[in-house]
């Protein structure tokens, strides 16, 4: 199942203060729990285990992809290999508009997941997509709620994730995390990250992870789901810079990809998989010669369209 290189060539960095040394190209699980496409389980058992052949010992996943059907995959996945990997899980969200980040669900939340992923402790426990949230409650229940699950030994480190940046770095400046998760704020189309969260986690030694390194499938072949909340402008933006790097023989996806894991403060680039193909297609993208010019032409394509942000969340926790 190997592809005919080894893991020496993954680069792993620390995640912040942590302990943690987590592979560049980490493997977003969500996938395995049929987000975007039915998917083969035994096909996902099979692209687990050729990520991690190949160094990738990343894996992030939460009980509200597929409501837990992520996590069951993911964990059946594991078997025999728990001890290879950082696994990363979340609380707080469970559908598509069910929250709850008290500290009693949180305690459940917790070994709910670790009965699906089977196993005693999770590396990384996150509160999940906190914009949805009262800022109050996470940073004074849900944050110490999960250090508590930390003391008991079942979770390694904390974090939290969600999209607006600035309701991220409130919540961090607050009560300390050790790591945080933001999505759609650093790729070829969007860059304003490193304005607003960058600086902070670097100044507080927070392991900053991206995901969304193609923009919720903007910038793929085939364009973004009809529910991406980006308007059309963006949309047609994204078409653009597909065409354009298709005249160049090469592919959108492979561009982003590499342009998110050339970023230096970034210790993984969270990307969904689910088929050994895809894993197959990362780790080429992972392996490819950096290419800023491209990158840089590819955002002239993009032009006016370049960091167009949405609401996400709780009005108050816009920004």
């Amino acid at each position: 199942m190997a592809m005919g290189t080894n893991a020496q060539v993954m680069e792993y960095r620390r995640l912040g203060r942590t302990s943690l040394n987590v592979s560049l190209l980490g493997f977003g699980a969500s996938p395995l729990g049929d987000v975007y496409s039915v998917t083969d389980p035994a096909e996902g058992v099979r692209a687990v285990a050729l990520a991690i052949e190949n160094g990738i010992n990343f894996f992030d996943v939460s009980p509200y992809y597929g409501a837990t059907l992520a996590e069951e995959r993911l964990g059946k996945a594991l078997r025999g290999k728990r001890q290879e990997v950082v696994l990363a899980t979340k609380c707080g969200r469970y559908g598509l508009n069910d929250f709850d980040f008290s500290a009693k669900r949180v305690a459940e939340s917790m070994e709910e997941s670790l009965q699906r992923l089977q196993t005693d402790y999770i590396d990384l426990f996150q509160a999940h997509d906190v914009e949805f949230g009262d800022v109050r409650q996470i940073i004074e229940e849900t944050i110490p709620a999960m250090r508590k699950l930390q003391k008991e030994g079942k979770a390694r480190y904390i974090g939290i994730t969600g999209y607006p940046l600035r309701t991220l770095r409130k919540i961090a400046d607050a009560v300390e995390v050790d790591t945080i998760l933001s999505y759609c704020h650093y790729n070829l189309m969007v860059t304003d990250m490193d304005e607003v969260l960058t600086p902070f986690v670097k100044g507080k030694g927070i392991g900053l992870i991206n995901a969304s390194a193609l923009h919720m499938g903007l910038l793929t072949e085939q364009g973004a789901p009809e529910w991406h909340p980006a308007p059309p402008k963006v949309h047609e933006a994204g078409r653009r810079a597909a065409l354009y790097c298709r005249e160049r023989g090469v592919n959108i996806s492979d561009v982003s990809l590499r342009f998110c894991l050339d970023h230096p403060s970034v210790s993984s680039t969270l990307i969904g998989m689910a088929t050994t193909e895809d894993v197959i297609c990362n780790l080429k993208a992972l392996r490819a010669a950096s290419d800023p010019e491209l990158a840089a032409e590819v955002q002239k394509q993009i032009g006016g369209a370049m960091n167009h942000v949405w609401k996400s969340g709780k009005p108050e926790n816009q920004g």
